[in-house]
């Protein structure tokens, strides 16, 4: 005899499981910004730069410290899904957290293309979009039958993505060619070039929302989430200086700028270039931790639209088995599979970097009205953090700041409609 199934009324939201602690929390942030940033954005940077991509990740940095403070203080007030999606809402108004998840939707659904076009390169240069969308399709899989699986996954590639840049980073200064001269002229470039290098470094520190993102599956978020986001920003700024300075000194900002597979180009150079083929494996297991957590981010911010009617309500429903917004992470995986056939890697990470940057703005803009009972930041903070997201939005290549300028104005007339059928239906 079957037991009869209890319906849950529908004026509940549905709502997702507390399941994270902060060593989990800071382990999803640095997959997302340690895979994306050491193999992806090294490359632009330096063409844009020069040997100067040293202080475009410095102010890349600041920003996103900037950023990363608003992000905790408003994380720990608002700890559910969607990130600056539901701080805009509640601070702002509905059009800015509507604005700010579909720009982080739409971003971070491209940095997931990206990401797997990263790991395509490495593993299987002949079979790029084949082995990119295989990619797409099984950590979408993984994702889907819960966050305590994806957490584990991403704590391992972590660890292989750290030991991966020790090794270019010994093989950078013991392989020979290590040079001094190799970082002159510095910095090489104008501010104009070293804000787009700072603005394309961004691409990589936007990992830690990943952590606000899941602030509806975090155990006690009100200290889980100030903890872990500093915590895993400032381990990946570790990384990314020591990389950033060795691959200078071995490679040059031409050699780094020339090849697509900038660190491996790096061990390549000098007398420990047998160590290539482990760079080689190592970013394409890094670039899979990435991608992990940008499905992860992308579906929860998806998720927290879908159930304010934001975007399709079907999207809002939780796996009763595996507690995770399962159809979200579908359609998140199926529109990344779609662009990694047709995606420029390049270009994918400037328009990311453009909608993400808005996506911080508007979170910068949500901690100013903070008040000082709600633990407000220094009011500069903020203030710098929103003046540092537009300068570095607007300083990115043209195409870049074009096509993510027309992602944005589309999603403001969807909004424009849903908004006018919406007062039609109720007068």
């Amino acid at each position: 005899m079957s037991l009869p199934m209890v319906a849950v009324p529908p004026s509940v939201p549905p709502s997702l499981t507390r399941r994270l602690g902060v060593l989990d929390a800071v382990v999803i942030g640095l997959g997302s910004m340690i895979g994306a940033g050491v193999f992806a954005a090294f490359a632009p940077a330096a063409a844009a730069a020069g040997s100067g991509l040293l202080i475009g990740l410095a102010i890349a940095a600041v920003v996103a410290y900037c950023n990363a403070t608003s992000s905790a203080r408003l994380a720990a007030l608002y700890p559910q899904s969607g990130g600056a999606y539901v701080y805009g809402r509640a601070r702002l108004g509905d059009f800015w957290g509507y604005l700010a998840g579909w720009g982080f939707v739409v971003g971070k659904t491209a940095s997931c293309a990206a990401m797997a076009l990263t790991f395509a390169s490495y593993v299987a240069p002949n079979q790029i979009r084949l082995v990119g969308v295989l990619a797409v399709l099984v950590l979408t899989a993984v994702n889907y039958r819960g966050i305590q699986k994806a957490a584990w996954l991403t704590r391992l590639i972590v660890v292989l993505t750290l030991l991966t840049l020790a090794v270019v980073v010994i093989a950078a200064l013991a392989g020979g060619h290590a040079d001094v001269g190799h970082v002159t002229p510095f910095p090489g470039a104008g501010v104009r070039g070293l804000l787009q290098a700072a603005g394309l470094l961004f691409f990589a520190f936007a990992g830690y929302a990943r952590i606000a993102t899941l602030g509806e599956e975090v155990r006690d978020p009100a200290r889980t989430i100030p903890r872990a986001i500093p915590i895993a920003l400032g381990i990946a700024l570790a990384v990314y200086a020591l990389v950033a300075l060795c691959a200078l000194l071995a490679a040059g900002p031409a050699g780094l700028a020339a090849s697509t597979a900038p660190l491996r180009a790096v061990v390549e150079e000098g007398t420990l270039h047998r160590l290539a083929p482990a760079v080689q494996i190592g970013a394409a297991i890094a670039a899979l931790g990435s991608l992990l957590a940008l499905i992860l981010g992308a579906s929860r911010t998806a998720f927290a639209m879908a159930r304010d009617h934001h975007l399709p309500g079907l999207l809002a429903t939780v796996h009763p088995r595996h507690g995770a917004p399962h159809r979200a992470e579908l359609v998140v995986g199926a529109v990344a599979a779609i662009l990694v056939a047709s995606i420029d890697l390049r270009g994918a990470i400037g328009f990311s970097s453009f909608t993400v940057l808005t996506y911080y703005a508007i979170t910068n803009a949500s901690a100013l009205t903070l008040t000082p009972d709600e633990n407000r930041p220094p009011r500069w903070l903020p203030l710098l953090g929103l003046t540092g997201c537009i300068t570095l939005a607007f300083s990115l290549p043209l195409a870049s700041i074009l096509s993510g300028a027309s992602v944005l104005l589309l999603g403001a007339l969807l909004w424009t409609g849903h908004r006018r059928a919406t007062v039609r239906r109720t007068t």
